[in-house]
């Protein structure tokens, strides 16, 4: 199995204490407590925040992601179940393991897409920057159908 999301775990969180208290106390977040950084496990642009959990180990988390306007991620599969939530702008949704923004279905705020675990699809973005929260349980990956499409493999 590929390293798991480790990358996004060293770059989206240097809040690690933050995350190693969660499962122990309630808290309460509002969009302004969300610090977004770059995230090398997705093409340039991306960026994230670890809201709960270790996406490297055996156990539930989320994570929120966001995407600048005009942005694909190439397809892609992971090794679990993943819960997609679009909390602002609009997200493409394409099955398939070669990206075609011409199929697939464009997903507006609030919308949800459930992928199983090892299912190729790749998702794009239109005019508007794009938020969206994942929910899965680990250990958890992301990895490119194509391999040279991985930004962890380029330097």
């Amino acid at each position: 199995m590929r390293n798991c999301l480790i990358a996004v775990v060293m770059v989206a969180f240097s809040a690690t204490a933050f995350a190693d208290n969660q499962a122990q106390h309630a808290r309460e977040l509002t969009p302004a407590d969300i610090a977004f950084e770059d995230n090398p496990a997705f093409p340039k642009g991306a960026q994230s925040m670890l809201i709960h959990g270790d996406p490297s180990k055996a156990e539930f988390f989320i994570i929120r992601l966001k995407f600048p306007p005009h942005y694909i991620v190439p397809a892609h599969t992971h090794p679990a179940l993943e819960s997609v939530t679009v909390l602002t702008g609009a997200m493409g949704s394409g099955m398939g393991d070669k990206v075609d923004t011409s199929k697939g279905k464009i997903l507006g705020e609030g919308s949800l897409l459930i992928l199983p675990a090892n299912h190729p699809h790749y998702v794009w973005t239109g005019d508007e920057e794009t938020i969206i929260q994942v929910a899965a349980t680990g250990p958890f990956d992301i990895i490119y159908v194509n391999p040279d499409e991985d930004p962890r493999k380029k330097k």
